[in-house]
């Protein structure tokens, strides 16, 4: 039966032909990928040959393994660039390559639950939809906090709910670029909240998944590092970087970890990420782009990405379509269009609401298309 993996195995013609079909299709929807944050302009042809080997990452990159086929060195060094994006002394870092931005948050309110067990856990309605899953997974107390229209927390709301449970630690899950619509939530004002009800044991994560690459490569970024106020973060590597499969870090203090942190004989290692064996290719793919492409790469980067969401927002204005975005943003938030064009761009909605994000592969030429397509 077509499309169905049987018992027998499939002739090499009836594979190729799967192959070929599943090819010609991703070509064809990759012209028309707007609405998501994946950067396409990306070649690892040069990693190709790493395919042909099982390699394993698994356990602690800081750490000998037992199993000596890995890329840990690349992972550390890795890490340790990112240290340095998000503004925390590599000596003082902890992290690892993670499968993408769920694991990474997870990993961060993972370890808040380890410090704090009877925390209390806020999080705003524009928070990504895993993170809900996760403090189900976690069995964490949790408090929903409202949003403000912009998509940043709404402050009074989570300065009141923080106020009710103030006999309670505090763990805040804070945005550095929301999915929908690219706000930023004030991490500097959300510690001053915290100081302000006197709250003595507190832990602040934050998902910075796309934004997390963007906001270290401009002139003016909102604060959103370590030395903002945050004890953990999540960016993404499929996103503003590019890669082929999701993938992302987490990073966070030293000390921390080692609350978590467990030997286990028969790899070799110290047991603290939250999966057991971890992909040792995703680490190649970032060591690579970031090799490649240095500071100066992903300042112009990002600089083209901003321009083209500049560019949206005026197009889509001139022809009468109200579209906005925050300072530093590539999501440009409009609104719905119909179906049809909808389904042809490949775009992400919320109720009334839709974006683009302008992603490096993203040209002027593909906005045209699209604010026509919107106007027609």
């Amino acid at each position: 039966m077509p499309g169905t993996l049987a018992s027998t195995p499939l002739s090499e013609i009836e594979i190729q032909a799967r192959l070929t079909g599943l090819l010609s299709d991703l070509d064809i929807f990759s012209q028309r990928q707007i609405g998501y944050p994946t950067n396409q302009t990306y070649d690892f042809s040069s990693l190709l040959p790493f395919l042909a080997y099982s390699i394993n990452n698994v356990g602690d990159p800081f750490h000998a393994s037992n199993y000596w086929s890995n890329t840990h060195a690349f992972e550390r060094e890795v890490i340790s660039r990112f240290a340095d994006l998000m503004r925390i002394d590599a000596g003082d870092a902890w992290g690892y390559v993670t499968s993408g931005g769920t694991e990474g948050n997870m990993y961060g309110l993972y370890l808040a639950r380890e410090l704090f067990p009877n925390a209390m856990f806020y999080f705003s309605e524009e928070t990504h939809y895993s993170v809900l899953k996760n403090v189900r997974v976690l069995n964490a107390r949790h408090i929903m906090i409202r949003r403000q229209d912009n998509g940043e927390i709404d402050y009074d709301d989570l300065r009141d709910m923080i106020r009710v449970n103030r006999d309670l630690p505090v763990v805040i899950m804070a945005n550095v670029g929301t999915t929908m619509r690219g706000a930023v939530d004030d991490i500097p004002r959300l510690r001053e909240i915290l100081t302000d009800l006197a709250i003595t044991n507190s832990y602040i994560h934050a998902d910075a998944a796309l934004s997390g690459m963007i906001l270290p490569f401009v002139n003016d970024p909102q604060p959103y590092g370590f030395d903002a106020g945050i004890d953990s973060v999540s960016v993404s590597g499929h996103k503003m970087i590019g890669a082929p499969l999701p993938c992302g870090v987490v990073l966070t203090r030293r000390p921390y970890v080692e609350r978590v942190g467990r030997a286990i004989e028969y790899v070799g290692v110290q047991d603290t990420t939250l999966s057991g064996s971890r992909s040792a290719f995703a680490p190649l793919l970032l060591w690579h782009a970031m090799a490649r492409l240095g500071d100066a790469g992903f300042r112009r980067l990002v600089a083209g990405a901003l321009e083209t969401a500049e560019y949206a927002v005026g197009q889509f204005n001139e022809r009468g379509i109200p579209a906005w975005r925050h300072r530093n943003s590539v999501t440009v938030v409009f609104p719905r269009p119909a179906p049809e064009v909808f389904r042809k761009w490949q775009m992400a909605p919320e109720a009334e609401i839709t974006h683009v994000i302008t992603m490096p592969h993203v040209t002027h030429e593909m906005i045209d298309e699209l604010v026509d397509d919107c106007a027609s």
